[in-house]
């Protein structure tokens, strides 16, 4: 592969957290401005699924279908940026385990970008995860919580 051949992959998980949608506003602008493509990534919880025998297959439904919405609303916004060449990904399980597997099928992801919380309970889940046990052979960029849309567009 040449260096022309080469299109990186920024990876993104789409969930309900606050901080969500500054690693999107990163990632974005970033793969707007340097090329590549955005891999949007929601994970689904599935170790409730089994406990309720007849409603696990609504269960599952319901949070695809939440799911769906979730990275629909995100690929709106993306387009409200400009041209960004997006992917979509569904998984079901734990994030940060979804997240490694997803990087090993897919050798095209050269870097996963996180957004750390502000709170008091430290930076948040996946931050903590993969700065103390990163077994990833990718990037992690970890966007502060404390910058602002316009400072994040900044330095993307």
């Amino acid at each position: 592969m040449t260096e022309h051949d080469y299109a990186r992959k920024f990876l993104v998980l789409i969930d309900d957290s606050p901080v969500c949608d500054r690693a999107v506003t990163f990632a974005a602008h970033r793969v707007k401005r340097t090329g590549g493509t955005l891999v949007l990534m929601a994970v689904i919880d599935s170790e409730d699924f089994g406990q309720f025998i007849g409603v696990g297959e609504v269960m599952r439904a319901e949070a695809r279908a939440e799911a769906e919405r979730m990275l629909d609303t995100r690929i709106a916004r993306i387009r409200e940026i400009g041209q960004v060449r997006t992917e979509t990904v569904i998984r079901e399980g734990r994030p940060a385990e979804a997240i490694e597997q997803l990087v090993a099928d897919d050798p095209g992801i050269g870097i996963l970008v996180i957004a750390a919380g502000q709170g008091d309970k430290g930076p948040g889940p996946l931050v903590t995860h993969f700065a103390a046990h990163n077994r990833l052979h990718i990037l992690v960029t970890i966007v502060p919580g404390a910058m602002t849309a316009e400072e994040i567009v900044g330095v993307a």
